[in-house]
C-alpha cells in the first residue's frame, strides 16, 4: 500500500476518515505511521472527527458551524490547544475536555 512506500520526503498524503471503523490499537498504530511520515518530511491531510486524531494534529483547520449548507466555513485555524479556545467551535468545545482545559 501506499503508506509502506517508502517516503521521500515530498509527499503529499490526503486521507479521508482513515479510523472509521478501527480497532482503538490501530488508530494508535496508524498514527505511529502517519507522524513517522511527517518525521521524515512528507505533509499529511487527514479528513477526521475522531478526537483522538484530532488532538495529536500539528494544525487544524476547523470548518463549520454545521454540514451541508450550514458548513464549510472556517471556524478556526491552529493548534489543538488554540482551538479548544474558540468557543465557536464546536471542535473546541470537545478537544478542551480531551485536552484537560475545563
Amino acid at each position: 500500500t501506499e503508506l509502506s512506500k517508502v517516503a521521500t520526503g515530498n509527499t503529499f498524503y490526503i486521507l479521508d476518515e482513515p479510523t472509521t471503523g478501527l480497532h482503538f490499537d490501530d488508530i494508535r498504530q496508524l498514527l505511529q505511521v502517519l507522524n513517522t511520515l511527517v518525521d521524515r518530511g512528507n505533509t499529511v491531510l487527514v479528513i477526521e472527527h475522531n478526537m483522538d486524531v484530532i488532538k495529536t494534529a500539528d494544525w487544524i483547520i476547523d470548518l463549520g458551524p454545521e454540514g451541508g449548507d450550514e458548513g464549510g466555513r472556517v471556524i478556526a485555524t491552529g493548534t489543538p490547544e488554540q482551538i479548544a479556545k474558540v468557543p465557536e467551535s464546536y471542535t473546541g468545545r470537545y478537544l478542551k475536555a480531551e485536552l484537560g482545559m475545563e
